[in-house]
């Protein structure tokens, strides 16, 4: 049974440092920076073992809600565990006021980009960068 749990920061960052795409994972010092603004920190747990997170907060204090870090550790995936925590987040995230969810994710995860359309967001903006699979993709969801 998949437990989603808030606040768990070191839960966080612990599955965050798993995930092989994340080539250089933040540290607890980049959290701290990120989050003292309003936050949602959640954890996806099975059997007490975190293998998935999100992490958002309010990066540009204009109504919407930044979707920052989340991620599925890789034998976890495609069992809806994403999809949780992406429920969580934009109902949380609706009932603190706000009016939309952004996020910036990278041209080469493509599921991340598949993922995000599927569930309604809406491509805002890309910025062109060296090599191209390092484009940045910002995309939108009102809530």
């Amino acid at each position: 049974m998949i437990i989603i749990n808030k606040n768990s920061l070191e839960d966080a960052i612990a599955v965050s440092q798993q995930i092989s795409e994340f080539k250089h994972p933040y540290g607890m010092d980049e959290y701290q920076i990120r989050l003292k603004k309003n936050h949602l920190i959640l954890t996806a747990s099975i059997h007490n073992k975190p293998i998935g997170f999100k992490i958002g907060y309010d990066r540009f204090e204009d109504g919407s809600f930044y979707s920052w870090m989340g991620g599925v550790l890789p034998e976890y995936r495609k069992k809806g565990i994403a999809k949780m925590l992406a429920n969580y987040q934009e109902k949380w995230a609706k009932e603190n006021k706000y009016t939309t969810i952004r996020l910036k994710t990278r041209k080469k995860y493509k599921a991340m980009v598949a993922f995000s359309l599927k569930r309604g967001f809406k491509i805002l903006n890309k910025i062109a960068k060296v090599p191209d699979e390092e484009s940045r993709i910002w995309m939108e969801k009102q809530l």
